[in-house]
């Protein structure tokens, strides 16, 4: 176990601020681990600060004077992701004008950091596993193996085993980039470590625009210690650096910081619903609203056997039965199958809109959060959005 004096020293260099054990044992694991090559998942909520670890394992390792390179997955489109990240040759696509190194050529020798890993589609997972088992890729338009000698650090706010579940991340990758997992706890977990964060941001902001430091009044600050930070530390910096320049009196009230935290009331009702609870709660809207689908089909099946009867009863009738067979009746059975299928993908689509909108005006239409909620990628919500015209 690294010793209590190396972690600190670990946190001045780094600016990490906190003494959460949560805190203290993700920054004692990297240390650990940064002296091999084994890869490592690094996990938790959007805001956490996971961008910091794969900094520490890297100047710390055996590879500090070789390169390092961040990667966000999630911002790079789905469709150009392989180039990015493996290269390609001159004239393999529309535009590719020259050949092009990727970021795993550019990093060989030292660090690539993946981060939104989660968001990869499964074509490129499948390249990368194979970086990962051997060190070799290809670049896009190219059929020659190159080799890249790269420590592989991801990190992830999706939860991994259930995009393995659902099929939406390979369940071999997972298991071979989380050789070492690391989890960052969120803020609201790490209480004791919030006024810290909060002076130290102010602080920062007061050098930086030179102006005194804002501090707050003892309601402000139980109210900000009770504060859920759906953003974490992100969102409590952002609250604060909005708080010093906008507010003239330098002595914060709680009346003046609940007008900077917009999930508040979302957050802290007096009912104390917590995320478990809201959680809980969409699904539940989620299970009436199929529920209600399912109702909708027993009905069609219903007026689909009565149709089928009636149309048996009127068999006896020869005129009728020359009638079916003319092109003005064109099977009456299949046209109520048809009129069901159009009836169901419509009450789908629906009920998919109806997810959606209210995941958006549950996180006050931030897509990051409602893309989570939903448990799909933040690409595929905005396609969604922009086809049902939620924009």
């Amino acid at each position: 176990m690294t010793g209590t004096k190396d972690i600190q020293q670990i946190k001045q260099r780094f600016g990490i601020i906190g003494n959460h054990p949560g805190l203290n044992r993700a920054i004692d694991v990297a240390l650990q681990v940064a002296s091999t090559d084994l890869s490592v998942l690094i996990t938790g909520e959007s805001g956490v600060g996971k961008e910091v670890f794969p900094q520490i394992i890297h100047q710390n390792g055996l590879r500090k004077h070789g390169p390092y390179i961040a990667v966000n997955c999630g911002a790079i489109p789905e469709g150009t992701i392989d180039s990015e990240l493996f290269g390609h040759e001159k004239g393999s696509f529309t535009g590719a004008l020259a050949d092009r190194k990727g970021y795993f050529e550019g990093a060989d020798g030292g660090t690539i950091f993946l981060d939104e890993a989660g968001e990869l589609p499964l074509q490129t997972q499948a390249r990368l596993l194979r970086v990962l088992e051997s060190g070799e890729f290809i670049k896009v338009g190219s059929s020659k193996v190159q080799k890249t000698n790269v420590r592989i650090v991801a990190a992830t706010n999706v939860n991994l085993r259930e995009a393995v579940m659902r099929r939406k991340f390979r369940e071999d990758l997972y298991y071979r980039l989380s050789t070492v997992p690391i989890e960052v706890p969120p803020l609201r977990e790490r209480t004791e470590d919030t006024l810290l964060l909060f002076r130290k941001f102010a602080s920062d902001c007061a050098e930086k625009y030179h102006m005194p430091a804002i501090h707050l009044d003892d309601d402000a600050r139980r109210l900000l210690l009770s504060y859920r930070w759906p953003g974490n530390v992100r969102e409590l910096k952002n609250v604060t650096e909005r708080i010093s320049v906008i507010e003239r009196d330098r002595t914060i009230t709680a009346e003046e910081l609940r007008l900077y935290l917009p999930n508040l009331e979302m957050e802290k009702l007096p009912a104390l619903i917590n995320r478990d609870n809201e959680q809980k709660m969409f699904h539940n809207e989620r299970e009436i609203l199929y529920q209600v689908l399912f109702d909708m089909k027993k009905d069609m099946n219903d007026l689909k056997k009565l149709v089928h009867e009636i149309m048996n009863g009127n068999a006896v009738s020869s005129s009728v039965a020359r009638k079916e067979e003319s092109d003005d009746y064109l099977h009456p059975l299949r046209s109520i199958q048809e009129i069901e299928t159009v009836e169901e993908s419509l009450a789908l689509d629906d009920v998919e809109k109806e997810m959606i909108r209210k995941a958006l005006e549950k996180h006050h239409g931030r897509r990051k959060y409602a893309a989570a909620e939903l448990k799909i990628s933040e690409r595929t919500l905005y396609r969604k959005i922009k086809e049902y015209g939620l924009d």
